[in-house]
């Protein structure tokens, strides 16, 4: 009798924990319902990074000088007339083969043009080793927006900047990099398995309907011919064309015959080949500006979703067994 009771008390929990996480899915599914329709918002935040040198200094200076040592310089430096100073924007890019940040640079470029002005500098950190076309495309496009309006455009690269990275650096006025970064890979590839013949093997028939003569040409599961691998062929030929003639608009002084290879050199090579015009790494330029430059750190970050909250709550709390 002991044993039924407390099976039955068993199953009276877990029928309790089943019927409550029913409750909140369904809650839950009806506050995605209800929240669907309203647009993503983010938050734009900004960071002086004199603030942070200055901050730096300061905790330096106590360590380093005794009391009387530092509260002279505190005094010394109270009555510096500070001078007025040019400003210039940061953004941070870090690139997926998706671009994905470049839904936040978007909003980032878009806030400092509403500010900034050709006295100024857009200063941005490039890291990516590429991706997607189309992704990087509008990446690329974004930056144009600043040289558009005529104000000085840095990019700066610390380890990487390949092919659609460097599809996206180019448009600036000035490169620099940091000595070791990757720089280049100016070419196209695309890459996919078929099962043709596996499928054949097995018996398994594929059938793939389209209208168009080119509307689908190498395939995952049919089989290839050489006209398909031809017109593939063609198709990577002209984005490498534009992408070649975009570089060439942008740094006309690179040969770009010589570069556009596919290859990827090291920037101290690549200074050579005039991908790039010098040789620092973010840290060295940003502080050496920041003696003569207020320096503003542009980020937007999205607001997560109440589907991407819920989940998150589900995956720390529901199932922590």
């Amino acid at each position: 009798m002991q044993y039924l009771a407390d099976y039955g008390l068993y199953l009276a929990k877990i029928v309790t924990f089943v019927t409550a996480l029913l409750i909140f899915i369904a809650f839950s599914l009806a506050l995605i319902a209800k929240h669907k329709s309203r647009p993503k918002t983010g938050t734009l935040s900004i960071t002086k990074i004199n603030d942070n040198y200055d901050e730096m200094e300061d905790l330096l200076q106590q360590e380093i000088l005794d009391k009387k040592a530092y509260k002279a310089l505190q005094k010394i430096q109270k009555k510096k007339e500070k001078p007025i100073k040019k400003r210039a924007y940061l953004i941070r890019f870090d690139g997926d083969i998706r671009a994905s940040a470049v839904d936040h640079l978007r909003e980032e470029i878009t806030a400092i043009l509403s500010v900034a002005s050709p006295q100024d500098e857009v200063i941005v950190n490039v890291e990516s080793s590429g991706g997607m076309v189309h992704c990087y495309g509008l990446a690329a496009s974004q930056l144009q927006r600043v040289k558009d309006k005529r104000i000085p455009l840095t990019v700066i690269i610390d380890k990487v900047a390949a092919s659609g990275g460097y599809l996206m650096a180019c448009v600036g006025h000035k490169i620099l990099a940091a000595p070791f970064a990757i720089i280049g890979s100016i070419g196209v590839v695309a890459q996919m398995p078929n099962f043709h013949r596996w499928l054949q093997k097995n018996n398994i028939d594929f059938e793939q309907i389209t209208a168009g003569q080119y509307k689908r040409t190498l395939t995952v599961f049919g089989e290839n011919t050489n006209k398909d691998r031809e017109k593939f062929k063609q198709d990577l030929e002209e984005i490498h064309h534009y992408f070649k003639q975009f570089i060439s608009e942008n740094r006309p002084i690179v040969n770009i015959e010589h570069v556009a290879t596919g290859e990827y050199w090291l920037a101290t090579r690549a200074l050579d080949l005039k991908l790039i015009d010098g040789l620092s790494s973010s840290d060295d330029y940003l502080f050496s500006l920041s003696q003569t430059t207020d320096i503003f750190e542009v980020s937007y970050a999205s607001k997560k979703s109440l589907s991407e909250k819920i989940g998150r709550f589900i995956k720390h709390h529901c199932f922590a067994f």
